[in-house]
């Protein structure tokens, strides 16, 4: 991967419907130059998709959370299903520290929330953190050029 490479990565996470000769016009490349380049990106899984940025609570989830759990790594395998197929999970990490899971969700009310705790707590011990405001909301990923080994 070239600095061209990394430039139209980085193009395409501010603006994934970017024009092919906008991102074309930003590298010096022609757009078939530039469509060959993100296919390769994307075949080799570095791209592994293009999705819309929402407002959730326009949505009407007025309620992100947080959640730790701390789980036995043996019941992974009965979780991770678990945890996947729950539609207002919008992220888990497994993670170090006094919790083994870092889950986070959107839900319209605390009520709901609190139901999916109940649920979650099969698995383990929860600590909860319900965000009052994102100040940074998620970016994408820096793609400046690794420093040189020295």
């Amino acid at each position: 991967m070239d600095h061209i490479d990394r430039k139209i990565i980085d193009l395409l996470q501010n603006n994934a419907r970017a024009p092919l000769k906008e991102i074309a016009d930003h590298v010096f490349l022609s757009s078939p130059a530039v469509s060959a380049r993100m296919a390769r990106l994307e075949s080799s899984g570095t791209i592994t998709g293009y999705q819309a940025q929402v407002d959730a609570p326009k949505l009407g989830y007025m309620v992100k959370a947080f959640i730790n759990l701390d789980m036995d790594p043996q019941r992974k395998p009965e979780f991770y299903p678990y945890i996947q197929s729950c539609p207002h999970v919008v992220e888990c990490n497994c993670v170090t520290g006094d919790y083994s899971m870092l889950i986070e969700v959107l839900f319209g009310t605390t009520q709901e929330l609190d139901q999916f705790i109940n649920h979650l707590q099969q698995f383990g011990r929860t600590r909860t953190q319900i965000v009052f405001s994102t100040p940074v909301e998620h970016r994408g990923v820096p793609v400046a050029e690794p420093e040189e080994k020295q």
